[in-house]
C-alpha cells in the first residue's frame, strides 16, 4: 500500500504531460523495435548512444529550464485544443502553435542539411515525445479544463486529477517497468495489426482521441479498479499505436526521397 501511495503521489505531482515517463518510454521503445535500418542509422547519427526511450522524456524534463524557448515558446507544443463538436480541421492551430505545427517544424529541421547537430537532436527528441502526446486522448483537449487537469477525482482513494490518472497512475498501478510493458505489448502484435496501424497523419491520431475523449470523463469522481479495468487496456493500446506510428513517421521523415 505504501508503494502504491508513493506512486500515486508521484503521478499527481507530474506536470501537465501526456503520459508519464513510463508511457513515453514504452511507445519510444516499441518504435525503436520497428524502425527501418536506415532510419535507425539516422537516429544514431543524431543521438549517439541515446536511444529513443531515453530521448522520449527530455521535452518534459526541460520544462523547468529558464531558457526563453522552454518558458515562452515550447509549452503549447505538447497538445492540441479542439472544442466539443469540432474536428481539428475546423479549428486549426492557435497563433502560438500546437503539437501539429511543432511536428511539422521539427520534421523540416530533421530534413534540413543546414540544421546544426543540436537543432536536429532537439527536433528528434521532441518528435518522439509529441507523437506520444498526440495518442493520449486528453491531450486533444477541449480547452476549459486544461485536458482534465482541472477535473478533480480520487484514484484508489487518493486525491488527484483526471489527467494524472491517465498520464501515469493507471499505468503505474500495473507495477511494470517500461521494458516489461513494452515486451507484453510487442508479443501481442502481428504483421497484420502493425500494417493496419501505420498511419503517419497527426489529424488521424487526433480524430481517434476525440472519439475517445468524452467517455473518459467519469460520472462519479471516485475512480477505482472498475475504471482502471475498462481504461488500462485502452491506454496501453494507445501507447502501442504511438510506437508503431512513431516508427512509421520517422521512416517517412528520413526517407531518401523526403524533401
Amino acid at each position: 500500500m505504501r508503494v502504491l501511495l508513493l506512486m500515486v503521489l508521484w503521478g499527481a505531482a507530474l506536470p501537465a504531460a501526456a503520459w508519464g515517463p513510463l508511457g513515453h518510454r514504452v511507445s519510444a521503445q516499441i518504435a525503436q523495435n520497428h524502425l527501418q535500418p536506415r532510419t535507425l542509422r539516422k537516429v544514431q547519427q543524431i543521438l549517439g548512444v541515446e536511444d529513443l526511450a531515453e530521448a522520449s522524456t527530455w521535452p518534459d524534463e526541460m520544462r523547468s529550464s529558464p531558457e526563453p524557448f522552454w518558458q515562452q515558446e515550447a509549452s503549447p507544443y505538447h497538445y492540441v485544443t479542439v472544442p466539443k463538436g469540432k474536428g481539428y480541421a475546423d479549428v486549426g492551430a492557435p497563433p502560438r502553435g500546437d503539437a501539429v505545427t511543432a511536428l511539422a517544424r521539427f520534421a523540416h529541421t530533421l530534413r534540413d542539411p543546414k540544421a546544426s547537430p543540436a537543432e536536429k537532436a532537439l527536433a528528434l527528441r521532441f518528435t518522439v515525445h509529441l507523437v506520444g502526446d498526440l495518442h493520449m486522448p486528453l491531450h486533444s483537449g477541449y480547452g476549459p479544463d486544461h485536458g482534465g487537469n482541472d477535473v478533480k477525482v480520487t484514484f484508489l482513494g487518493q486525491p488527484t486529477n483526471l489527467h494524472a490518472v491517465w498520464d501515469s497512475q493507471m499505468l503505474l498501478d500495473r507495477g511494470l517497468s517500461y521494458t516489461e510493458l513494452t515486451a507484453w505489448l510487442l508479443r501481442r502484435e502481428t504483421p497484420a495489426t502493425v500494417q493496419a496501424a501505420r498511419s503517419i497523419d497527426p489529424q488521424v491520431w487526433i480524430a481517434e482521441d476525440l472519439a475517445l475523449r468524452d467517455a473518459l470523463y467519469p460520472a462519479d469522481p471516485r475512480l477505482g479498479y472498475d475504471y482502471a479495468f475498462v481504461n488500462e487496456p485502452l491506454a496501453e493500446h494507445r501507447l502501442w499505436l504511438a510506437g508503431i506510428r512513431l516508427a512509421a513517421y520517422l521512416d517517412a521523415v528520413f526517407a531518401p526521397t523526403a524533401r
